[in-house]
């Protein structure tokens, strides 16, 4: 089954790059083909694309998301049916939009051996605010109906500049993972496990404090009669492809979610009786989760300082858990994981973005942003 990835955004923002980073890094030992179409003109740096192997199909007759719908469609096929690619990349005109693009894609691929696996929406940070001004909804289409959003150029941007232009894209699209970090300090791989949709640490903390057999929750330490598996897949996501539905649940503005799960003390006897014949849990504690997205840096010494508070301070709530990844003032990155009475603070790989998450019950959103410094 042929992979279908597009790669939209408006010209300029980066798209070349990301698709070349993507060729020698996350699709080695594939057979890739890019069909581009850039409204009419020749199409971009074709030469090192044939250099590399890559079979490409330009269609710079018109429009891939409007007059050239029908065309678009028999060309897919002509691609499948000639090369039986592992995927195929489109890279649609700058100025078009991406819903149409994802619906031509949809219209065709239950008639050939291929599906729609990731659309991805390339952003230069520094024109965000000026292009959705004078594109108005075709600029708003690509970000609406991204599954992921890739800012450029963050590191030539003042940070308020990054922030503001999250901020203004958050307003369009609250679901789909945004990459602040730059693409050049990411492996390629990590790139397009994060178009492809990556969990939220919000699920991963969620999956590690709920028993999965039977539903409670387990101090940390604390015994069950069955084996956890407690290492999270890190697999990519299924999407549903129908606009706007991408299911990425994650808590990007901080707001609480309430996770309803019975307390066991000890350990589990597992006749399930905490469930009723309609699946209900009986719940006796609510379990709140507090996250953010921040390009804000830190130096272990003040992580390691703030895990302490919210161990040894009652006032930011009962912290059950905290996990993040977060920028280092020094240029590495900083991951910490915390649970009751003992945490850690190390050095990890970059993430597309910096994250936070903290689950508990009563939390103080105010005073956890204030903390982390993100209010």
């Amino acid at each position: 089954m042929t992979k279908i990835d597009i790669i939209s955004g408006f010209l300029g923002a980066g798209k070349t790059t990301l698709i070349k980073k993507l060729l020698s890094e996350a699709f080695t030992g594939e057979q890739v083909v890019l069909i581009e179409n850039e409204f009419g003109e020749i199409g971009i740096d074709g030469g090192f694309l044939k250099e590399s192997g890559i079979e490409i199909r330009e269609m710079n007759s018109g429009c891939i998301c409007c007059s050239l719908v029908g065309d678009f469609g028999k060309s897919l096929r002509e691609v499948v049916d000639t090369y039986h690619p592992d995927r195929i990349l489109i890279e649609p005109s700058g100025v078009g939009k991406l819903s149409d693009v994802i619906k031509a894609v949809q219209d065709v691929q239950a008639e050939i051996d291929a599906e729609l696996n990731s659309f991805t929406t390339v952003v230069d940070v520094t024109k965000c605010r000026i292009y959705r001004k004078n594109f108005g909804e075709f600029f708003s289409n690509q970000i609406e109906y991204a599954g992921a959003v890739i800012l450029s150029r963050t590191d030539k941007a003042k940070p308020e500049k990054v922030e503001e232009a999250v901020a203004l894209l958050r307003e369009l699209n609250d679901k789909a993972p945004f990459i602040t970090t730059p693409i050049a300090q990411l492996p390629g791989k990590k790139i397009l496990e994060t178009m492809e949709s990556s969990k939220s640490l919000e699920e991963e903390l969620l999956a590690e404090v709920i028993c999965p057999e039977c539903g409670g929750h387990h101090e940390h330490g604390e015994c069950c009669d069955h084996d956890h598996d407690h290492h999270h897949d890190h697999e990519h996501h299924d999407h549903d492809h129908e606009g706007h539905d991408h299911h990425h649940d994650h808590d990007h503005e901080g707001h609480d979610h309430h996770h309803d799960h019975e307390h066991h003390d000890g350990c589990c006897d597992h006749d399930h009786h905490h469930h009723d014949h309609a699946g209900h849990h009986h719940a006796d504690e609510v379990f709140t989760s507090w996250g953010r997205e921040t390009i804000h840096t830190y130096t272990k010494e003040q992580i390691a300082e703030i895990l302490k508070q919210l161990e040894s301070d009652s006032s930011y709530g009962n912290v059950l858990r905290a996990k993040g990844m977060v920028a280092g003032a020094d240029g590495e990155w900083i991951y910490f994981d915390m649970v009751p009475e003992e945490h850690e603070v190390r050095n990890g790989a970059p993430e597309y973005t910096g994250r936070i998450c903290v689950i508990g019950a009563e939390l103080n959103e105010e005073k956890l942003a204030e903390l982390f410094g993100v209010a």
